[in-house]
């Protein structure tokens, strides 16, 4: 079986977060997919089959299968254009219908997604109370201006946007605290956040759901984090850029366009470069 392995969201030739990209003739067995994923141990591995005029595609972390993860579909729209050319390919996931286009010309690669529905809401004050315990943050030290929501497009996210970019440099937490709690609330991870300016925001990824400490990039919290800021009236501009990885040391780029319709699908775009390949 042939594994590519393709960074997405790459600052460049740097950074960017890795994903498993296998395309078959047919999904392998769930539980192969799984052990798959667990073995590579990305944040996730993303697994596509020809359907109909598109393709049927699932999505894998370490630990379990996840509806929808958005720096695994722009490393699975790169390998397509790589195999088949520039293009947009229809998917088809578990729970919803979505887009990736892709782009490779002269070595280089790009690809954008369009997500699912985006959605947001508040966030009960038990489970808020909860999480800052986890994170060791106080209300005080939270954006009077972006209130902590409960933020969807594809997958549920917890956003929690912090006054102060050292805050987001010092974020801990515990993996098996932050895994039992976002598994009963629910969650595919918590987003903290820090606006630089109104279109220029830094993130950090928290996905112990999926067994993984913190992501470099995630599109499927950048395109609900831009929904989300639709519904609030954000002065956005009608789009976005979001520069997460960075306290890792895998800065990677995200750039969200954001429609005026309510509730619409986000376009979440950036570069991929691939990584060496697996068998």
């Amino acid at each position: 079986m042939n594994i590519l392995k393709i960074a997405a969201f790459s600052d460049g030739e740097r950074g960017g977060n890795p994903a498993g990209v296998v395309i078959q003739p047919t999904l392998p067995a769930d539980r192969e997919m799984q052990a798959i994923a667990a073995e590579l141990g990305f944040s996730e591995t993303v697994f596509a089959m020809p359907q109909g005029q598109g393709w049927r595609v699932r999505y894998f972390s370490p630990e379990a299968e996840v509806p929808f993860c958005g720096h695994a579909t722009i490393a699975l729209g790169a390998a397509l254009a790589m195999h088949y050319g520039d293009g947009d390919f229809p998917l088809q996931l578990n729970q919803a219908s979505i887009s990736v286009s892709g782009q490779y010309q002269a070595g280089r690669l790009s690809a954008a997604l369009q997500s699912p529905p985006t959605r947001s809401a508040p966030v009960a004050a038990a489970l808020l109370q909860e999480v800052l315990a986890l994170f060791g943050l106080s209300p005080a030290q939270l954006s009077p201006e972006l209130p902590p929501a409960l933020i969807h497009a594809g997958a549920d996210h917890l956003l929690l946007a912090v006054q102060e970019r050292a805050t987001l440099s010092a974020m801990r937490y515990s993996l098996e605290a932050g895994r039992d709690l976002m598994r009963r609330a629910g969650l595919t991870t918590i987003l903290l956040l820090w606006a630089e300016n109104r279109q220029c925001f830094h993130s950090r990824n928290a996905f112990a759901a999926g067994g993984v400490y913190e992501d470099p990039a995630t599109g499927a919290a950048t395109a609900a984090l831009a929904g989300y800021l639709r519904d609030i009236g954000w002065e956005h501009g009608g789009h976005i850029e979001v520069i997460q990885g960075e306290d890792m040391g895998q800065r990677s780029c995200l750039h969200a366009a954001i429609p005026p319709e309510q509730g619409s699908s986000i376009r979440v775009s950036g570069r991929a470069r691939l990584m060496e390949p697996a068998h």
